[in-house]
């Protein structure tokens, strides 16, 4: 057991003006979060209560086991964009009589639960996650927005999507508690289980037919295009009717309690897991750090694993990144943390062993990325050679990659092998950036920007969803070049 030492004194003037800095940053994000869970507004509120209806966060919360977390995923995707903040749906990770599933639930007070390509990109991030980490799927469904001008149609991907879940046999649930058109119409006949609310559900299809009608002076009017409904009933996709929306969500319990669903991965190898023995306050100084200071890797994993217990491997070798062994939650991690500047080939040689042994013991691979401001000698000495073996080990490894991006540079601008590119299961952020510099992130860079004091537990979170799926590593993965 090796426990990792701190050198950080929460006293000292850098210390102070890095966290308030940080602080800053969430207070805007908090800012975003607050427009999100807002919706379409007051009045929209007010008009969709009214008729007797809950908003896609009750509906969540009334699915979920009581008091058990929900990892939000998104939550503000489209901000800074010309688009709803939150794209106008809710999706993220939370259990279900006792299973872990995926929920996507539709916010209808925002212009109807209008489809743009954020409303499209976030979904279909969240059937990939429910897909590659063998996850339930429970949609929540009410859209009877069109497409938004400024964005493509979906094109059918989201009904796709859901039917290769069906053929990977992951079970998928769908309660339909209004009017829904678009690609949304085609989940309830597309999902294993299928749950309406009387009275209230109904399907527009996707091709709607024209209709002429004539004006006063009796000339034709404008082609108006009406969408055959599909309603709910014995004539309707539906295999249960609920009297009412609380009725429909204990439906979808009953339903995901009949799935007699097991994890295949291994469970916590401790349990209740060991704290780290250094506050997590501290993050927010890391995090808010001038990105052309030195960042020590070693202090944040001091204060997210387990008895910041790390046994480093190979520290003598390569200077541009740290490896070694821990736990989280009780799971055995694999952490590969980079030190901002380009790699050597040491530092790619330590990186692919160290890729190897993970997949050789099926353990999972956390990668830390700091993105820095290399100096200019600093580009020029790297050479693609280098990485080449270490991309090469990335691609072809199996186990569960999770992905924690924390300074320096936006996930949007960030690639390598940390990056979207590479298909980690989860990928998320701290807060990068000046105050008040947001910026659109499109094609959903990452799966959250979170308070780096939620390091843990996200991570923790992350860890029990991966592990409902087999954890396999590859056989082979790569090979040393000079």
């Amino acid at each position: 057991m090796t426990v990792l030492d701190t050198a950080i004194d929460p006293r000292t003037p850098a210390y102070l003006a890095s966290r308030s800095a940080m602080l800053e940053r969430l207070a805007e994000l908090e800012t975003a979060l607050e427009a999100a869970r807002a919706g379409g507004g007051e009045k929209s509120v007010t008009r969709h209560h009214a008729r007797g209806k809950l908003l896609p966060r009750e509906r969540v919360e009334m699915l979920l086991d009581q008091d058990s977390p929900f990892l939000e995923l998104s939550p503000v995707a489209a901000w800074g964009s010309e688009f709803p903040i939150g794209a106008s749906v809710v999706t993220g990770i939370g259990v279900v009589e006792g299973v872990e599933c995926v929920v996507i639930a539709n916010d209808p007070t925002v212009e109807g639960g209008a489809v743009n390509p954020y409303t499209v990109e976030k979904i279909r991030r969240a059937a990939r996650i429910a897909s590659v980490n063998r996850l339930p799927l429970v949609n929540l469904v009410e859209s009877t927005g069109a497409a938004a001008p400024a964005g493509p149609p979906p094109g059918g991907a989201i009904a796709r999507d859901l039917s290769q879940l069906t053929a990977d046999r992951v079970p998928t649930v769908c309660v339909v508690f209004g009017a829904t058109t678009g690609d949304a119409a085609y989940l309830p006949a597309l999902s294993d289980y299928t749950i309406m609310v009387r009275g209230h559900a109904k399907m527009l299809t996707i091709h709607p037919q024209p209709v002429r009608s004539a004006t006063a002076n009796g000339r034709p009017a404008p082609e108006v295009r009406s969408a055959p409904t599909v309603p709910a009933g014995v004539t309707g996709p539906a295999d249960q009717l609920a009297e009412d929306e609380r009725d429909g969500l204990r439906l979808a319990r009953q339903c995901v309690r009949r799935f007699n669903w097991r994890k295949r991965g291994p469970a916590p190898r401790s349990f209740p897991p060991e704290p780290p023995k250094y506050d997590a306050e501290d993050l927010l100084a890391m995090a808010g750090a001038d990105p052309s200071s030195t960042f020590e890797p070693r202090e944040v994993l001091a204060r997210i694993l387990d008895g910041s217990d790390f046994d480093e491997f190979k520290p003598a070798q390569g200077t541009a990144l740290v490896t070694g062994w821990g736990e989280l939650h009780g799971y055995p991690v694999g952490v590969l943390a980079n030190l901002g500047a380009p790699f050597s080939p040491a530092d790619t040689q330590k990186a692919v062993h160290f890729i190897q042994l993970a997949n050789a013991t099926a353990t999972t691979l956390l990668f830390v990325q700091y993105t820095g401001m290399p100096s200019a000698e600093q580009h020029e000495a790297a050479d693609v050679r280098h990485g080449a073996p270490l991309v090469h080990a990335v691609a072809k490894s199996t186990v569960p990659h999770l992905t924690l991006m924390i300074g320096g540079t936006p996930a949007e601008e960030a690639g390598g092998i940390y990056g979207r590119a590479y298909e980690p299961r989860f990928l998320f952020s701290w807060p990068v950036g000046p105050a008040g510099d947001s910026v659109p992130r499109g094609k959903l860079p990452d799966d959250g920007i979170i308070d780096p004091r939620d390091t843990r537990t996200v991570l923790g979170l992350c860890l029990s969803a991966v592990h409902s799926a087999t954890v396999e590593g590859a056989e082979h993965i790569g090979v040393f070049r000079p």
